[in-house]
């Protein structure tokens, strides 16, 4: 009967040492294991055709804002980066058009500003678009960044699968898979 214990002790202490980890912290039963490639964005984005008014659909942003917030539907592309891209169209309560085409990776919550629409109809490159991306913060003001991300185009965290995805969840008001 004594030896049931020591049986035991034996038995948890070499399932102890047959997992750890090597000098690369790999487990010796995941040898094989490798770090998952960093992500990298396309390295050239060019900005779409201009938006055409028929294609653009508002978008609820708060009910304290002001401004009123649209996206160009047809502009809608999900990049082999996982980059939904798109472009916005902003019309302040004063009456000015901002028009900008942008970009946002949805796992890491972030977004890039690629170009500004000129009132000539064409666009002229960011000095930003070589900078890192910036975080989507979800505060009172400037807030359609957070809600384009949560409502409609990376629900739950992960990009559309689609830009039909995306224009349908703009169709709706929101995508059906939002929190």
């Amino acid at each position: 009967m004594k030896r049931w214990p020591a049986l035991f002790l034996a038995i948890v202490v070499t399932g102890a040492f047959a997992q750890v980890p090597d000098v690369a912290g790999r487990s010796q039963y995941n040898l094989n294991y490798e770090e998952p490639a960093a992500w990298q964005e396309v390295q050239e984005v060019d900005p779409p055709a201009f938006p055409k008014k028929e294609d653009l659909r508002e978008f609820y942003v708060s009910a304290v804002t002001t401004n009123k917030y649209f996206l160009d539907g047809s502009t809608l592309l999900v990049g082999t980066d996982d980059v939904v891209r798109y472009v916005l169209v902003v019309q302040t309560s004063g009456g000015a058009t901002n028009v900008s085409f942008e970009g946002i990776h949805c796992k890491e919550l972030t977004w890039k500003h690629y170009a500004s629409g000129r009132s000539d109809g064409t666009w002229t490159k960011s000095r930003a678009a070589s900078i890192s991306w910036r975080p989507i913060e979800n505060k009172p003001v400037n807030r359609h960044h957070a809600a384009l991300s949560r409502d409609l185009l990376c629900p739950g965290g992960m990009a559309i699968r689609s830009a039909d995805e995306g224009r349908n969840a703009l169709r709706l008001g929101k995508h059906p898979n939002a929190n």
